[in-house]
């Protein structure tokens, strides 16, 4: 194989797609705009675009809607759509890393419980102390780093057969991990003091953190991580012919296998800080993609970042909209979704390869 094998295969998914990534940021922009319109006060989309056009400059439009619009915006609605963004953003490359990484299809941190260790660290640190102001917030994505690379060794340390790692392995250690982890984190909210029960909300993506604090908060590590996995596209690329011949073509394989990882996990293990486990995005965003836009990681990661954003903030409304005036967690509506489709990318999976 050579690079044009690459090449050649990401053409296959090309066809038109060459404005794909702004008509990706298009849809994207009016997909938050109606999610921002949503809600117990609903405010329509024409006027959340010109609150905005308003407040950043670029129009003048006179105002004809109420002042609480403006507020219901800019201090919670705009907030919570923007951190929602950047967390299908970050689950969505992540996950898409994770792939390409493991040149696996069905890696995603939610499978291999990477999520879940995540979650134990980001607990962990919450029974010290919740995070209400933005100087604890820091901590949080921390303690969620290290239960996510713990969480990495433990999974491949035990899905390792000699020099391979198997399909079936992986997602058997990464399901034991993963239940290990979570019953570790049920066993602390259930012996914590009242203030951390409002963890059971957020674990399943309950986005319990409002305010600009915790966006503000988790900005920095999404930018670093999100733009590093961005530049490992071609490295990622070169991992998908194997060690061996990705060594004899100048990678060092080991230093980006390192890099990758460390960024993948330290991007969701901040998604998880601040948004709770949301299970499935970086499993069915990247795959779809692929099958669009052909197998190259330069532009399957950037297409994944856009694509998990407009995803989750659909999910969101879905969460908002099929019980109101109650709000399911936006965790629950990724699971229902994403369920029947990792059964049905197992079952394709085990297909290709003749096993189970």
């Amino acid at each position: 194989m050579s690079n044009e094998t690459v090449h050649s295969s990401s053409e296959r998914g090309r066809g038109g797609s060459r404005f794909s990534p702004w008509l990706l940021a298009a849809a994207l922009f009016l997909v938050a705009v109606v999610n921002i319109s949503v809600g117990s006060i609903s405010i329509p989309p024409l006027n959340v675009i010109g609150i905005l056009a308003n407040k950043t400059g670029l129009l003048h439009i006179t105002t004809t809607w109420p002042q609480t619009f403006e507020i219901i915006l800019y201090d919670i609605r705009l907030p919570h759509t923007v951190l929602l963004a950047l967390t299908g953003m970050a689950l969505a490359a992540s996950g898409s890393a994770y792939q390409g990484l493991f040149r696996n299809p069905l890696a995603d941190p939610y499978i291999l419980g990477i999520a879940s260790g995540a979650g134990l660290g980001a607990v962990l640190a919450m029974s010290v102390k919740w995070p209400y102001q933005l100087s604890s917030m820091f901590i949080i994505p921390a303690a969620a780093f290290v239960g996510a690379m713990i969480t990495v060794w433990l999974v491949y340390s035990l899905a390792k057969i000699g020099r391979s790692t198997p399909v079936s392995t992986l997602i058997l250690a990464g399901v034991a991990v993963s239940s290990f982890m979570s019953s570790i984190t049920s066993l602390i909210m259930i012996l914590s003091r009242e203030e951390l029960h409002r963890a059971v909300s957020w674990l399943f993506g309950g986005f319990s953190l409002g305010g600009w604090e915790p966006v503000l908060a988790s900005l920095p590590y999404y930018l670093i991580g999100i733009s590093l996995m961005m530049v490992l596209g071609r490295p990622l690329n070169v991992l998908q012919f194997g060690d061996d011949q990705a060594k004899q073509m100048g990678l060092n394989v080991e230093r980006y296998k390192l890099v990758i990882v460390v960024t993948a996990s330290m991007v969701a293990a901040t998604a998880v800080s601040f948004s709770g486990i949301i299970g499935f995005v970086g499993l069915i965003v990247p795959h779809i993609v692929r099958l669009i836009w052909g197998a190259d990681y330069r532009r399957i990661i950037p297409r994944a970042v856009l694509g998990g954003g407009i995803f989750l903030l659909l999910t969101d409304i879905i969460a908002r909209v099929v019980m109101a005036p109650s709000v399911l967690p936006v965790g629950v509506v990724t699971s229902v979704i994403g369920a029947p489709f990792f059964l049905w990318l197992l079952r394709k999976t085990r297909r290709e390869i003749g096993y189970w």
